[in-house]
């Protein structure tokens, strides 16, 4: 339930005391109900501004004076948002009850934690994808192991959480779960956006991570060559359901979807593109950028060859694609069928679009990052280090120009 709230201060006159200054009281008004609660301060009536409610004048006294009354203001209004966020009963009394001091609660980790996760859960499929919030639900998992291996509890004050904390997190993570520098930065991460909750709402004074560093360190993503690609494009696999999974993989070579987006496609998402050729426009489901793919023939050829298929009818889908896990298994099934020994995985099938199939052909970053969805041109920068045939390319080409020779083969 939605409520309204409006505060203002007046002053007594008829309660004058016998030094002539009379006292000042706070008025609430929450949607029809009101009160008028004391302030403990006094003013002289000719000092009060009756209209705007404060003390005239710039001396000391009323600038100190004023203050007071604008953060009496300010701890009602943030206790009401508090109420609000949490979705719990806001009335007369508990906001009463905020200013006199009665119920400064103490936040846990775990009760903000399972707050922020419960609110998402309610937003996946809107602007939270799924994948994401099954990502939370992990984190919080292992916060809670942690706080059974090293303190023997099942929660944590807000208070009680220091630099050391987040220190010991981290070498646990790393130490108890085999946790690489980049997943343990992750959890971190997602620690991190909770205790920033905490300090915005003020249930948390003082920031753990002030002193602590994370950061991802740069890893190398893996890709198809060409010949690899070429031999599972060609590769005949006899068993239906790895057929069609082969089909999608490569699908995703030429196009860069990524496991979540090529599972949303529908054949309405099939427009004609500004050159009058087929493309497929869409908000990416991670990151909600727009990732506009101009269609390139290998991909057009599977979208026709799954045009009538009844999986993908009986779902409004394009193509009949399995959950991400159940894709990731066939795909190293049909690993052991190629003779791949690189880990297919649907992430390679976008890395292998952004290197061997864009970048590596002379696609300029700033157009492979916009088909990809990426937010920054940084994230896409990833994969423009480790394309070799490109840097191979580009320099014989240099050295030919500077020497007044034919370039050499270039490196495919």
């Amino acid at each position: 339930m939605k409520h309204s709230m409006y505060i203002s201060f007046r002053i007594k006159n008829s309660k004058v005391n016998n030094k002539g200054l009379a006292p000042i009281n706070m008025r609430i008004i929450l949607d029809t109900n009101r009160t008028e609660l004391s302030t403990h301060r006094f003013v002289s009536p000719n000092d009060w501004h009756t209209k705007i409610g404060r003390a005239k004048g710039t001396g000391d006294e009323i600038t100190i004076l004023n203050n007071y009354l604008d953060g009496l203001k300010n701890k009602i209004h943030r206790q009401f948002n508090i109420l609000e966020s949490l979705d719990k009963p806001i009335t007369l009394d508990s906001l009463r009850e905020k200013l006199n001091g009665n119920t400064e609660k103490k936040y846990s980790l775990l009760f903000i934690y399972e707050h922020h996760n419960d609110e998402m859960s309610k937003r996946v499929g809107f602007d939270v994808a799924e994948g994401t919030y099954k990502r939370y639900l992990v984190s919080i998992r292992r916060i809670r192991d942690f706080l059974r291996y090293q303190y023997s509890k099942n929660d944590i004050l807000l208070e009680d959480m220091n630099h050391a904390f987040i220190t010991k997190y981290e070498v646990y993570l790393k130490t108890q779960h085999n946790c690489s520098n980049n997943t343990s930065t992750k959890y971190l991460i997602h620690l991190k956006k909770i205790v920033n909750i905490a300090i915005a709402n003020e249930w948390l004074l003082r920031d753990p991570f002030m002193k602590h560093h994370c950061s991802y360190k740069p890893t190398e993503r893996g890709f198809l060559t060409p010949e690899e690609l070429l031999l599972l494009e060609n590769k005949e696999i006899k068993l239906p359901r790895l057929e069609k999974v082969r089909d999608i993989f490569v699908f995703c070579c030429y196009t860069g979807f990524a496991q979540a987006d090529v599972e949303a496609l529908s054949p309405s998402d099939i427009t004609t593109g500004i050159d009058g050729e087929k493309w497929i426009i869409i908000n990416r489901k991670k990151t909600d950028g727009r990732s506009p793919i101009p269609l390139l023939p290998q991909a057009l050829a599977i979208i026709n060859k799954y045009k009538n298929d009844l999986e993908a009818q009986a779902k409004g889908k394009l193509l009949p694609v399995n959950s991400n896990q159940r894709m990731n298994g066939y795909l190293k099934e049909i690993a052991d069928i190629t003779g791949i020994t690189k880990n297919l995985t649907m992430h390679l099938a976008r890395h292998t679009f952004a290197t061997t199939i864009t970048l590596s052909n002379g696609v300029p970053i700033e157009t492979v990052s916009k088909m990809l969805g990426h937010n920054s041109i940084k994230t896409t920068q990833i994969y423009s280090k480790v394309v070799d045939t490109k840097i191979s390319n580009d320099m014989q080409a240099l050295k030919a120009k500077l020497t007044g020779t034919k370039p050499l083969r270039k490196v495919m």
